[in-house]
Formats: structure tokens, C-alpha cells, sequence
């Protein structure tokens, strides 16, 4: 198979990664479908899309107001007219209403072309879900994993077809930060990468490709660290979150979205919670893992979950800028 027999993708779950990716997938022409795992998923989804679609849209009037503001994502040409974003924002608004949501299998697998997997970074989970999932996918079908924390080869057995299954990793804010990362087991096959690549290419996206396995990754392996070294100076009570994100702001010049807990909140604190949940000595209250998965805890258990929602370290608005 390839790029151009590709038309019909689903991604399965809709949490902050998986809203993000469909609605991306949907801007760039492909038929659309994201399957959910019952009605009140689809309940969730709808306000999540919407938030995307907000974004996306104020991404696109930014640009329009301020060329330095282009986002690689949403057009491959940044030289364009104020007329021609225009038709890309009438482009955006048609495409993205036309995402369905689904709770059937066969509904939503059953054509599929690509399948992208962004459903709960738990094992037992991902397993089941792969091995229901194999009895309505083409033989066709590319299946893809968005997962960040686990290998594929975890998997591979699991989706009855490992030579067409690896993953492709997104970042956040996908239409600005527009990368996947893409990496195989010993058992992908050379058609399935290549497909994975020219698909990345395809929905405005850079492929990165990993000579072999490495848990987190390029991206998370840099960022992981980041996020620790922050989290550590609250949680232990050394400073607050604003004050390091100034920090690092002054000190780098790095953009005010740039900042470790302005990045924690486009991740999404649950997220944030599981990986620092990993690491030794996260079970004592008394260690500085502890500590921090007890900071995190406290904010997801309110809800302040991230950008997503509005409110995470941070308190958003509808575009997704901090309300002071």
C-alpha cells in the first residue's frame, strides 16, 4: 500500500493526544473517524475536539495577525495571503465537523486504512484492546501507536499482525510542534516504516526515525529529565511553578509557552502523573518522587488536568492562552 491509497484513518480514544491527532488527520483531507469505548467517552470527546478546534482556528487567525506566529503544521507554504488563510480557516471549520465519533468496532475498523491507538497508557489495556481489535481490521491496515511510554515489541503479539504495526509518536500542540517520532520492532516490516513516514508527511507532520527500540523515545528521553528537575523544585517546597517557568524563560529566551510547567500542562498532568508514578521511590510520601506524584495527584484530583480542560498549573482560556 501506498500514501495514495490511503483515505480513511481512525484513531482510537480521544483524550488529549487522540483529539489532537484526529483533528489533524481530518485537516488534511482524510476521512476521519475516532472510536470510543461507549457513549459516555463520546460525551467527553465532543468538548475536547472543540477545544482543538478552537485552538486550531486561533493558531490560524494568529498567523494572520502576525506572520512570525506561523505554525508548520497548517500549511506548508508560510508565505501566504490574508485571503488564502481565510479559505484554510473556512477549510478547518468544514473538515472538522465532519469527525465521527463511534462507539462500534466494525464501524469504525472495518475500512480503515491507518489505525492510530491513543487509548490508556496501561498495558492490560492496550492488550485487550489489540487483540479484540484484530478480528475487524483489512489485512491491509497499518496499525500505529501513539503510545508514549511503551515499545512496541510490548505489543507486537498481541495485534496479530507485527509486521505492520510500530509507532508514531506525536508531540503536543501538533498543528505548531509538528513531529512524530517513528519506531519499529524487529518484526516491522520495510513497507509498514515507509508507509508510517510518507502518512507523517501527508498530515503536515516531520517524521524522526529511530535506528531501534528506546523506551521514551527521542522526545520524552530530553523531556522527561525537564519535567522531574521542575516538578522536584515545588513539590520539595523550593519555589512555585511560575517562578521557575520565569527562570527558565530569562535565562534560556525561551517563549513564555516554552516553559517546563506551561509544557506539563499541554502534556497533561495524568500523563505527567503516571510517568513520575514510575520511578523509584514514588510510593514514599517522604521522597522527592513521592512528593511529586503527591503535587500531581492533588491538581488531577480536582480536575486541573491541563490545557485540555482550562485549567492545569495554569489557568487557560478558550484558545488556549493564561488567564493572569
Amino acid at each position: 500500500m501506498d500514501i495514495s491509497d490511503v483515505k480513511r484513518v481512525t484513531i482510537a480514544g480521544c483524550g488529549t493526544e487522540g483529539s489532537q491527532i484526529s483533528s489533524m488527520v481530518a485537516y488534511k483531507g482524510f476521512e476521519t473517524t475516532v472510536w470510543l469505548r461507549g457513549e459516555a467517552s463520546v460525551e467527553r470527546a465532543k468538548p475536547r475536539l472543540q477545544a482543538v478546534r478552537r485552538q486550531i482556528l486561533a493558531a490560524l487567525d494568529a498567523w494572520k495577525a502576525d506572520r512570525s506566529q506561523y505554525c508548520r503544521g497548517l500549511s506548508d507554504d508560510r508565505d501566504l495571503t490574508d485571503e488564502q488563510i481565510d479559505q484554510l480557516k473556512e477549510q478547518a471549520e468544514e473538515r472538522l465537523s465532519r469527525i465521527r465519533l463511534v462507539t462500534d468496532m466494525d464501524q469504525a475498523f472495518g475500512d480503515a486504512d491507518v489505525v492510530i491507538e491513543c487509548i490508556n497508557e496501561d498495558p492490560d489495556q492496550k492488550r485487550d484492546f489489540y487483540e479484540r481489535l484484530a478480528s475487524h481490521l483489512p489485512e491491509r491496515t497499518l496499525l500505529l501507536t501513539d503510545s508514549s511510554t511503551f515499545l512496541p515489541s510490548t505489543f507486537a503479539d498481541s495485534t496479530g499482525r507485527p509486521d505492520r504495526y510500530m509507532t508514531l509518536h506525536f508531540a503536543n500542540q501538533i498543528w505548531r510542534n509538528n513531529l512524530t517520532e517513528l519506531m519499529r520492532h524487529d518484526r516491522t516490516s520495510d513497507e509498514s516504516f515507509r508507509l508510517a513516514e510518507q502518512f507523517s508527511h501527508a498530515i503536515g507532520m516531520v517524521p524522526l526515525k529511530l535506528n531501534k527500540e528506546q523506551p521514551g523515545y527521542i522526545l520524552n528521553t530530553l523531556l522527561i529529565p525537564w519535567f522531574k528537575a521542575a516538578l522536584y523544585l515545588v513539590a520539595t517546597g523550593v519555589t512555585d511553578p511560575a517562578t521557575v517557568d520565569l527562570c527558565w524563560e530569562l535565562d534560556t529566551g525561551a517563549t513564555p509557552d516554552q516553559t517546563p510547567f506551561r509544557k506539563i500542562d499541554k502534556v497533561g498532568l495524568p500523563l505527567a502523573l503516571k510517568i513520575i508514578s514510575m520511578q523509584p521511590g514514588a510510593d514514599d510520601p517522604t521522597s522527592p518522587a513521592g512528593q511529586m506524584v503527591s503535587l500531581l495527584k492533588g491538581y488531577v484530583d480536582q480536575g486541573k488536568t491541563g490545557i485540555a480542560v482550562g485549567e492545569g498549573f495554569y489557568r487557560y482560556d478558550d484558545e488556549g492562552n493564561v488567564i493572569e
